[in-house]
């Protein structure tokens, strides 16, 4: 994309460094508040201004222990205040944070510390056996930092040399004068969940991050009087911004730390207990709480309440659920880590408010939203060429913008997913309707095509879902001798419901949005449906399991 420069402004060169967020923060805001659940299930408490004083020492630390501009330094942590602390203090000095997602395995996690060349790994006490696990595989780590608050001494481990998160900003030096770093620096890397191959690394500048951080308050109406639940794991494109979005307006942050899915009732409760007015998740997460909620009496009170919700669709049933028991709010968010999280909201305009019906409002919502204050999104055909913004014609999602990733670090090869004029082809397929809200049909490699005609397994699962006794749903095309390929839906009925609904109900609820043709041919119950470790379903691996399903027909 060319840049044309015209007459020099007269303005000075201050960099947009993300350590300011929480300088700022803690100078206007010092006493606002920084919840956080411990191991051991007691609420931590700190405010913006204890934060920056640990952030301080935890940078002057850095600084004597070999931590140079441009190392990378891996972190292996959950919710919590000192994940949160080394989200501002070590880029702060220069160096990189490697956030690791800790659900990988150990050949994949070791594969992103070796290709990022890590030199140091953070790690919470109870990943210990995880960092164990991968320190062999790992060619380039040269030490370790246990996060807990048990001395160094009590902790027996195989790691060496190995220091103490928490001796090492005891010892430290509070004064740290934070240096100049220029706003294109890399700030951060997330790598991409590598559903297609081997995972591939996206390095986001404190530009980036700065950036994003004000579209997120602006977009997404966060302010001082919110109190913001950080679900999203924050090893997932960085917390989808929300840390950041609520230190830069000053909000008060509360951190679950470790939650499983099969117990949510100390969420849940941190929710009402906290009066949580922002949060975040995918359906992944949502839709077990919502069971959770179900079987609670008295329901909690979440009428202030907002989750944004992405990764996939959030069913109707779910939002309505929400609003129904608890008085919260759903808005669907859609973006991609090479995206930074964040390309669309959806918040009804207060004119389409008086021009639709309830049902038309709520099959709104389902649609990814607006596309934020900063960025370009265009839909092109197989050809490349924009399709218009009718709602109807469908086509990849381009996307452009001062956060979006231009690249993937060190991959040859992976140039074909960047245009020349600086769009990153995402590989979902969508339409933009003439309010400019963009609706997400599929992922293009999720397209079930029959016969010659297309089929959307999410529209498929989202209509499933709707039925009252299921609970999830997936839908994929698996290969056929004829139609080249036919759907298959993978169904968790709800308990009360397993031994009263047959296929035949699901495929007659389905008739009143798709055609005869389009039906899955087989319609399978199961307990659990496959997921990635960010919490997608898992498309890949569910068609190689069932790929010789249709094939004796």
């Amino acid at each position: 994309m060319k840049i044309i420069k015209g007459f020099p402004a007269t303005s000075q060169a201050y960099q947009l460094n993300v350590t300011n967020i929480l300088r700022h923060g803690a100078r206007n805001f010092g006493r606002q508040e920084i919840v956080s659940r411990k191991y051991d299930g007691t609420i931590f408490r700190y405010t913006y201004r204890d934060a920056y004083t640990r952030v301080k020492r935890l940078a002057s630390s850095l600084s004597s222990l070999e931590i140079s501009v441009g190392d990378k330094i891996g972190v292996l942590a959950w919710n919590n205040y000192r994940h949160f602390e080394l989200y501002y203090g070590l880029p702060g000095t220069g160096a990189v944070m490697l956030l690791l997602n800790l659900r990988l395995a150990p050949q994949e996690l070791s594969y992103v510390i070796n290709h990022a060349e890590a030199k140091f790994i953070f790690f919470d006490e109870d990943l210990l056996k995880v960092a164990e696990s991968i320190a062999p595989l790992c060619r380039t780590v040269k030490g370790y930092f246990i996060i807990s608050d048990k001395p160094l001494r009590d902790i027996k481990t195989s790691l060496k040399p190995v220091y103490s998160y928490e001796e090492i900003i005891k010892e430290a030096n509070p004064d740290f004068e934070w240096p100049n770093i220029a706003e294109t620096s890399a700030y951060s890397a997330c790598y991409t969940s590598g559903t297609t191959g081997k995972p591939k690394g996206v390095y986001y500048s404190h530009r980036d991050v700065y950036l994003q951080a004000m579209m997120y308050t602006a977009n997404a109406s966060i302010s001082i009087n919110d109190c913001l639940l950080q679900i999203v794991p924050m090893f997932h494109v960085l917390g989808w911004g929300s840390p950041y979005a609520a230190t830069l307006v000053g909000a008060k942050l509360v951190f679950p730390g470790r939650y499983h899915l099969n117990d949510l009732g100390e969420l849940i409760e941190l929710l009402a207990q906290e009066k949580v007015t922002v949060s975040n998740g995918a359906p992944a997460i949502l839709m077990p709480m919502l069971e959770h909620i179900r079987k609670m009496d008295p329901k909690p009170d979440l009428s202030n309440t907002r989750f944004i919700s992405g990764a996939s669709e959030p069913p109707i049933a779910m939002m309505k659920g929400f609003r129904n028991l608890t008085g919260a709010e759903i808005v669907h968010s859609y973006g991609s880590t090479e995206a930074h999280a964040i390309v669309t909201l959806n918040r009804v305009t207060p004119a389409l408010e008086e021009e639709l019906s309830e049902e038309e409002r709520w099959d709104l919502k389902r649609k990814q939203g607006y596309i934020v204050v900063g960025l370009d999104v265009k839909i092109v055909d197989e050809f490349g060429n924009e399709v218009p913004h009718d709602g109807k014609s469908a086509g990849e999602i381009l996307i452009r913008g001062p956060w979006v990733s231009g690249s993937y670090y060190n991959t040859p090869g992976s140039e074909v997913q960047f245009t020349e004029d600086g769009y990153f082809k995402s590989g979902d397929v969508g339409t933009i309707d003439p309010e400019g809200f963009l609706k997400i049909t599929d992922r293009l490699k999720d397209l079930i095509k029959s016969g010659g005609e297309w089929i959307s397994s999410v529209d498929m699962e989202n209509a499933i879902i709707s039925h009252p006794s299921v609970l999830e749903a997936a839908v994929v095309g698996c290969p056929h001798p004829k139609w080249e390929e036919r759907p298959l839906a993978l169904v968790v009925l709800r308990d009360e419901f397993k031994t009263k609904v047959s296929k035949d109900t699901i495929r007659t609820h389905l008739l009143e949005k798709f055609a005869k043709w389009q039906l899955p041919d087989e319609i399978l119950f199961v307990d659990t449906i496959l997921k990635t470790s960010v919490g997608k379903i898992d498309k890949k691996a569910i068609r190689v399991e069932y790929k010789d399903i249709y094939v004796s027909e």
